[in-house]
Protein backbone atom coordinates (compact mmCIF):
# COMPACT_ATOMS: atom_id res chain seq x y z
CA UNK A 1 0.00 0.00 0.00
CA UNK A 2 1.33 3.44 -0.92
CA UNK A 3 1.88 5.66 2.10
CA UNK A 4 2.22 9.43 1.89
CA UNK A 5 2.02 12.34 4.29
CA UNK A 6 1.46 16.08 4.55
CA UNK A 7 1.93 18.51 7.42
CA UNK A 8 -0.75 21.10 8.14
CA UNK A 9 -1.00 23.92 10.67
CA UNK A 10 -3.65 23.90 13.38
CA UNK A 11 -4.42 25.72 16.63
CA UNK A 12 -2.70 22.86 18.50
CA UNK A 13 0.44 22.99 16.37
CA UNK A 14 1.56 21.22 13.21
CA UNK A 15 -0.33 18.01 12.42
CA UNK A 16 1.11 15.26 10.25
CA UNK A 17 -1.56 13.53 8.17
CA UNK A 18 -0.65 10.08 6.85
CA UNK A 19 -2.57 8.24 4.13
CA UNK A 20 -2.59 4.71 2.86
CA UNK A 21 -4.10 4.92 -0.59
CA UNK A 22 -7.29 6.98 -0.37
CA UNK A 23 -7.77 6.57 3.38
CA UNK A 24 -6.32 8.47 6.31
CA UNK A 25 -4.20 6.16 8.48
CA UNK A 26 -2.53 8.66 10.79
CA UNK A 27 -2.89 12.09 12.30
CA UNK A 28 -0.02 12.90 14.63
CA UNK A 29 0.79 15.94 16.71
CA UNK A 30 4.32 17.21 16.77
CA UNK A 31 6.25 15.66 19.71
CA UNK A 32 3.39 13.28 20.63
CA UNK A 33 4.38 10.44 22.93
CA UNK A 34 3.66 7.56 20.51
CA UNK A 35 4.41 9.35 17.25
CA UNK A 36 5.96 6.85 14.82
CA UNK A 37 9.30 7.61 13.17
CA UNK A 38 9.15 10.05 10.25
CA UNK A 39 10.36 7.41 7.77
CA UNK A 40 7.17 5.39 8.39
CA UNK A 41 5.03 8.25 7.01
CA UNK A 42 6.01 7.53 3.40
CA UNK A 43 6.67 10.06 0.69
CA UNK A 44 5.54 13.68 0.80
CA UNK A 45 1.96 13.80 -0.47
CA UNK A 46 -0.09 16.28 -2.43
CA UNK A 47 -2.26 18.30 -0.02
CA UNK A 48 -4.89 18.60 -2.78
CA UNK A 49 -5.24 14.84 -3.23
CA UNK A 50 -7.69 12.49 -1.54
CA UNK A 51 -7.85 12.01 1.43
CA UNK A 52 -5.64 14.95 2.43
CA UNK A 53 -7.88 17.64 0.95
CA UNK A 54 -10.94 16.16 2.69
CA UNK A 55 -9.10 15.89 6.01
CA UNK A 56 -7.76 19.46 5.81
CA UNK A 57 -11.23 20.79 4.94
CA UNK A 58 -12.87 18.92 7.83
CA UNK A 59 -10.14 19.80 10.33
CA UNK A 60 -10.47 23.48 9.35
CA UNK A 61 -14.24 23.30 9.88
CA UNK A 62 -13.72 21.50 13.22
CA UNK A 63 -11.30 24.14 14.51
CA UNK A 64 -13.68 26.88 13.29
CA UNK A 65 -16.40 25.33 15.46
CA UNK A 66 -18.48 24.38 12.41
CA UNK A 67 -18.00 20.57 12.38
CA UNK A 68 -18.74 18.15 15.20
CA UNK A 69 -18.45 14.81 13.38
CA UNK A 70 -15.79 13.79 10.91
CA UNK A 71 -16.67 11.80 7.82
CA UNK A 72 -13.45 10.51 6.31
CA UNK A 73 -12.25 7.15 5.04
CA UNK A 74 -10.00 5.79 7.81
CA UNK A 75 -7.62 2.87 8.15
CA UNK A 76 -6.93 2.14 11.82
CA UNK A 77 -3.98 -0.23 12.06
CA UNK A 78 -3.87 -1.97 15.43
CA UNK A 79 -4.82 -5.04 17.37
CA UNK A 80 -8.40 -6.25 17.53
CA UNK A 81 -8.73 -4.85 21.07
CA UNK A 82 -7.30 -1.47 20.04
CA UNK A 83 -9.70 -1.28 17.11
CA UNK A 84 -12.67 -2.00 19.39
CA UNK A 85 -11.54 0.79 21.75
CA UNK A 86 -11.02 3.21 18.86
CA UNK A 87 -14.50 2.39 17.51
CA UNK A 88 -15.98 3.31 20.90
CA UNK A 89 -13.99 6.55 20.99
CA UNK A 90 -15.77 7.59 17.81
CA UNK A 91 -19.12 7.17 19.60
CA UNK A 92 -18.29 9.74 22.32
CA UNK A 93 -20.34 12.81 21.35
CA UNK A 94 -18.68 16.11 20.56
CA UNK A 95 -18.31 18.20 23.72
CA UNK A 96 -18.78 15.18 26.00
CA UNK A 97 -16.37 12.85 27.78
CA UNK A 98 -16.24 9.21 28.85
CA UNK A 99 -14.03 7.50 31.42
CA UNK A 100 -11.63 4.67 30.79
CA UNK A 101 -13.85 2.54 33.04
CA UNK A 102 -16.97 3.35 31.03
CA UNK A 103 -15.25 2.28 27.84
CA UNK A 104 -13.97 -0.91 29.49
CA UNK A 105 -17.50 -1.69 30.67
CA UNK A 106 -18.90 -1.05 27.18
CA UNK A 107 -16.38 -3.60 25.89
CA UNK A 108 -17.69 -6.14 28.40
CA UNK A 109 -14.38 -5.99 30.26
CA UNK A 110 -15.05 -3.80 33.31
CA UNK A 111 -11.63 -4.45 34.83
CA UNK A 112 -9.75 -3.45 31.66
CA UNK A 113 -9.54 0.32 32.20
CA UNK A 114 -5.76 0.23 32.12
CA UNK A 115 -5.77 -1.70 28.83
CA UNK A 116 -8.28 0.83 27.46
CA UNK A 117 -5.87 3.60 28.48
CA UNK A 118 -3.00 1.92 26.66
CA UNK A 119 -5.10 1.44 23.52
CA UNK A 120 -6.32 5.04 23.77
CA UNK A 121 -2.71 6.23 23.94
CA UNK A 122 -1.89 4.32 20.73
CA UNK A 123 -4.72 5.89 18.73
CA UNK A 124 -3.14 6.63 15.33
CA UNK A 125 -5.66 9.29 14.28
CA UNK A 126 -5.90 11.85 17.07
CA UNK A 127 -8.61 14.54 17.07
CA UNK A 128 -10.65 12.71 14.39
CA UNK A 129 -10.78 9.57 16.56
CA UNK A 130 -11.34 11.62 19.72
CA UNK A 131 -9.05 10.06 22.34
CA UNK A 132 -8.93 13.48 24.01
CA UNK A 133 -12.52 12.90 25.21
CA UNK A 134 -11.45 10.13 27.60
CA UNK A 135 -10.85 11.17 31.22
CA UNK A 136 -10.14 9.55 34.56
CA UNK A 137 -12.90 8.20 36.81
CA UNK A 138 -12.66 11.27 39.05
CA UNK A 139 -13.07 13.63 36.11
CA UNK A 140 -9.37 14.46 36.06
CA UNK A 141 -7.52 14.89 32.81
CA UNK A 142 -5.19 11.94 32.80
CA UNK A 143 -2.38 11.23 30.38
CA UNK A 144 -2.62 12.31 26.78
CA UNK A 145 -0.03 11.46 24.14
CA UNK A 146 -0.21 15.00 22.74
CA UNK A 147 0.23 16.57 26.18
CA UNK A 148 -2.32 17.67 28.76
CA UNK A 149 -2.30 21.27 27.49
CA UNK A 150 -3.57 20.10 24.10
CA UNK A 151 -6.13 17.78 25.71
CA UNK A 152 -7.40 20.66 27.87
CA UNK A 153 -7.52 22.95 24.82
CA UNK A 154 -9.55 20.44 22.77
CA UNK A 155 -12.01 19.68 25.58
CA UNK A 156 -12.49 23.36 26.45
CA UNK A 157 -12.87 24.25 22.78
CA UNK A 158 -15.56 21.60 22.26
CA UNK A 159 -17.42 22.61 25.43
CA UNK A 160 -17.40 26.30 24.46
CA UNK A 161 -18.56 25.51 20.93
CA UNK A 162 -21.31 23.17 22.21
CA UNK A 163 -22.51 25.80 24.66
CA UNK A 164 -22.51 28.53 22.02
CA UNK A 165 -24.50 26.28 19.65
CA UNK A 166 -27.01 25.39 22.40
CA UNK A 167 -27.42 29.07 23.32
CA UNK A 168 -27.91 30.04 19.69
CA UNK A 169 -30.56 27.29 19.26
CA UNK A 170 -32.34 28.57 22.37
CA UNK A 171 -32.27 32.14 21.05
CA UNK A 172 -29.77 33.29 23.68
CA UNK A 173 -26.84 35.61 22.96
Amino acid sequence: MNTAHVVVDSPIGPLTLVAQGDALSGLYMEDARHRPPEESFGVPGDPQSKPFAMAVEQLSAYFAGELTEFDLPLVLNGTSFQQRVWALLQEIPYGKTATYGEIAAALGKPSASRAVGLANGRNPICVIVPCHRVIGSTGDLTGYGGGLDRKRYLLDFERRTSLATANKSAGLP
